[in-house]
């Protein structure tokens, strides 16, 4: 019989696992020894703050990022054929959305093995339910180009697939690009065009406000050295 995977969300930032993590969660992410995360050191911070009865150092954490190669995926499933259950863990919120893990879940779906989401923060979900756009219909587009011209091309791009569709575009960067971002989305998009900014979600320093491209025009420090989930809406 085969183990189950479990998707265990965690912190945003640097909080108390009980404050946005449920007991349910906690338990799980408790009694596992097996996990895959995506960055080891952080792995064990975060299951040293969830209050891990073992000592960290004894959990066997194998690692899956960007750099994974694909057959390198197949083997991180051992365990969970032995019948071990297996957490996955991201660096922060949930784990396969935005976030190399998903290789390993569609891997765990291929070979029947049972997968469970956990509930926990999500970034992205935070910011929409918080941005006043429309949540009816969204697309989520992870990080746009890094350089222009691209970058201003893929934000006129998004504002057009937002009139069209009349739907919400989402997407995420990098704190040491937000603010380059921000300006270029102030600059490139229509004046009356909505932007949605969700800063450090869920933490004491959160930052959630929607305002028009115009308004936001030499605004873009407020969300310097912050991760930030973008919304726009025309």
């Amino acid at each position: 019989m085969t183990g189950t995977l479990y998707l265990i969300p965690v912190p945003l930032g640097p909080v108390s696992p009980e404050a946005c993590l449920p007991p349910d969660t906690l338990a799980v992410a408790r009694r596992l020894d097996h996990f895959v995360v995506e960055r080891a050191k952080t792995a064990r911070a975060h299951l040293k703050a969830m209050g891990h009865p073992q000592p960290i150092q004894t959990l066997q954490i194998e690692e899956l990022n960007e750099h994974t190669p694909p057959a390198a995926i197949a083997p991180l499933l051992a365990p969970l054929k032995a019948g071990h259950d297996v957490g996955l863990l991201s660096e922060a919120g949930c784990p396969a959305v935005a976030d190399p893990g998903a290789a390993l879940v569609m891997a765990a779906h291929r070979a029947n093995i049972p997968v469970v989401p956990m509930i926990g923060p999500s970034s992205i979900l935070l910011a929409l339910m918080a941005s006043g756009l429309g949540g009816q219909r969204f697309a989520f587009h992870g990080y746009l180009p890094a350089r222009e011209p691209e970058r201003s091309q893929a934000i006129r791009d998004l504002e057009k697939a937002a009139r069209r569709d009349k739907s919400t575009q989402l997407f995420i960067e990098t704190p040491y690009r937000g603010t380059a971002l921000l300006d270029a989305l102030a600059t490139a998009l229509s004046p009356d065009t909505l932007i949605s900014i969700g800063a450090d979600l869920s933490l004491p320093s959160q930052l959630i406000q929607t305002r028009s491209a115009k308004n936001w025009r030499g605004q873009a420090d407020v969300v310097k050295d912050r991760l930030v989930v973008f919304g726009v809406a025309a």
